[in-house]
């Protein structure tokens, strides 16, 4: 009995105690799980997301053949092919990453990353990241696509290496925080479309042209100084230090957005 009772307490120590708990592995540092979370979200994203990208990219070039009826050029034709370069992004990074975490949310999926030894911060940064890389192509072709249709210069469309990850970040924090605050799935989905038409309409249409009101709501578009920054590019000679400030506000946005995402993250993991 002695022996059954030994045994059912558990492992003796080297003094006839019980045994000290294993100790837990040490969580892994924020960039090298952030890395192995964006080549996973990457691997798992691209044949379920290439489609949708085509999607998006075709949207945004219909789009801009619509408005070629309507605008002739000048500085409403670059509004409207900057828009539409910065719609690809917002229909990905902000719409599919909204109703990928509501998605992930509802099923119990953030169980899965809860357990395992992970900075929230590195899930919601590799997901975002994933995301927002498959807008890259689709930003491409578009702004090409619309340098000639419109007849504007492609000198300095590089700008685009600054535009799509800022703007991207903003988004994808922005789809992020929506999808893990929703409280239903349905909800997270509807907030993402909600949140690509305002993209739409706010950063397609030309600024000059919105009522007061709706520019004020333009202006806390996280994309629309993406939009402001590769606008003003197309210009002979561009404001670069415009461009500069637009980009840093869209950086300092996309910090924010995703901090709010983390946040929001460590909120519904733990419920």
């Amino acid at each position: 009995m002695s022996g059954q009772s030994r045994s059912a307490a558990g492992p003796a120590g080297p003094l006839g105690g019980p045994a000290a708990p294993a100790p837990l592995a040490p969580r892994a540092r924020l960039l090298p799980a952030l890395a192995a979370v964006y080549r996973a979200q990457l691997s798992r994203a691209r044949v379920a997301r290439i489609p949708l990208l085509f999607v998006a990219t075709f949207q945004s070039i219909g789009i801009m053949v619509l408005m070629r009826g309507v605008v002739d050029g000048g500085s409403e034709a670059r509004a409207v092919v900057a828009g539409s370069s910065v719609l690809v992004v917002a229909f990905v990074a902000l719409n599919l990453l909204a109703q990928y975490f509501g998605q992930l949310r509802a099923s119990g999926g953030l169980d899965h990353y809860a357990t395992l030894p992970v900075p929230p911060a590195a899930v919601v940064l590799g997901a975002a990241g994933a995301y927002a890389s498959f807008t890259v192509p689709g930003t491409i072709v578009t702004a090409v696509t619309g340098s000639v249709l419109f007849q504007l210069p492609m000198t300095h469309l590089w700008v685009l290496v600054a535009v799509v990850p800022l703007a991207g970040a903003a988004l994808a924090g922005l789809g992020a925080a929506l999808g893990l605050l929703a409280p239903r799935q349905e909800l997270a989905t509807l907030l993402g479309q909600l949140g690509m038409s305002a993209a739409l309409l706010l950063g397609v249409l030309p600024a000059d042209r919105l009522p007061q009101p709706v520019g004020w709501a333009r202006d806390l578009l996280p994309s629309t100084y993406g939009v402001e920054a590769l606008a003003r590019s197309f210009d002979t000679r561009p404001d670069w230090p415009v461009i500069a400030l637009d980009l840093a506000v869209c950086a300092v946005v996309g910090v924010l957005s995703l901090a709010v995402a983390t946040w929001a993250y460590r909120r519904a993991a733990v419920r």
